[in-house]
C-alpha cells in the first residue's frame, strides 16, 4: 500500500481520511505522515522485539545494515549511533575486526560485566588485538583490549546492528512502508485513530477495537515468521521426590 494516491484513492492518506470521514482541511497529509512514522517505530518494535534469530530492516533501506569503522590507538570504547544514511543505531547485533590486508573477518566475542570471569580492573585497559567486547549500551560497546598503534593500522571494526525505519514525508506519493504489504492495514487503522481521538470523533471505540486487532496480527507475524527453521522439542527433567 503506498502512502498516498490520489487517482484510485487507495493510499494510506486516502483511506485513512475515508474511515474517519474528513478531508484534506480537516486532517492534513502532514499529521497523517507523523501517525504513519509512529506506527513505523511501533512495528519496528516489534519486529526487533520477537526473535533474536532474526534479523528485521526496513526493506526501505538502500544499504545493508552493516558497517566499518576504524580502530583508533588507545581507545576501547566505541559508539555505533548513526548508519552511514543518518539512521539512528538502535542494537548492534555482532562486532568484528578485520585485517586490513586481507579483509580477512574475526569475529569478537560478547562478554558481560556480571559474568564471572569479567576481569573489571583490566577489561579495556591493556593494549593489545581485541577478542572480547561488552556492550555497555545498545549502540555502545568497550573491548577488552585497546588497540596500540600497530593493531590500529592493520585492523578495523567492523559492526552488525538494527536501526530506525525509512520514514515517511507529507510530499511522499508511491512510497510504501518498508514492512510486509499484509501488515499495512494496520496504519490505516491506526493513523485514523490518533485523528478521530485528535478530532473527537464518534467512531473512536470501534476504531480502538479494530487498531488492537491490527496491533495482535502485527505481533502474531513477528512471532511466527521463521518458517524456514525446524521447530525442535527437547524434554523438560521434573523430580518428584
Amino acid at each position: 500500500m503506498v502512502f498516498s494516491d490520489t487517482t484510485n484513492g487507495s493510499g494510506i492518506v486516502e483511506q485513512t481520511r475515508d474511515i474517519m470521514r474528513v478531508d484534506s482541511t480537516q486532517w492534513s497529509t502532514a499529521k497523517i505522515a507523523n501517525s504513519t512514522n509512529n506506527y513505523l517505530d511501533e512495528a519496528t518494535g516489534y519486529a526487533i522485539g520477537a526473535d533474536r534469530r532474526f534479523q528485521w530492516d526496513d526493506t526501505n533501506h538502500s544499504k545493508l545494515p552493516v558497517g566499518t569503522t576504524a580502530l583508533v590507538s588507545g581507545q576501547s570504547d566505541y559508539s555505533f549511533l548513526t548508519d552511514e544514511q543518518g539512521n539512528t543505531i538502535l542494537n548492534l547485533i555482532s562486532i568484528s575486526i578485520i585485517e586490513i590486508a586481507t579483509n580477512k573477518e574475526i569475529k569478537l566475542i560478547p562478554i558481560d560485566i556480571a559474568e564471572s570471569d569479567y576481569l573489571y580492573d583490566s577489561f579495556g585497559v591493556e593494549t593489545g588485538l581485541p577478542k572480547r567486547y561488552d556492550k555497555i549500551a545498545d549502540n555502545i560497546v568497550k573491548l577488552d583490549y585497546k588497540p596500540g598503534a600497530t593493531e590500529a593500522s592493520n585492523y578495523k571494526l567492523k559492526f552488525y546492528f538494527q536501526r530506525t525505519p525509512s520514514y515517511v514525508t507529507a510530499s511522499d506519493t508511491t512510497k510504501s512502508p518498508g514492512i510486509p504489504p499484509i501488515l499495512h492495514r494496520g496504519f490505516v487503522i491506526n493513523n485514523a485513530y490518533d485523528g478521530a481521538l485528535a478530532l473527537g470523533l464518534d467512531n473512536l471505540q470501534p476504531l480502538a477495537v479494530e487498531r488492537q486487532l491490527e496491533k495482535q496480527k502485527m505481533v502474531d507475524y513477528f512471532s511466527n515468521r521463521n518458517t524456514d527453521e525446524v521447530i525442535r522439542m527437547t524434554p523438560v527433567r521434573r523430580s518428584y521426590e
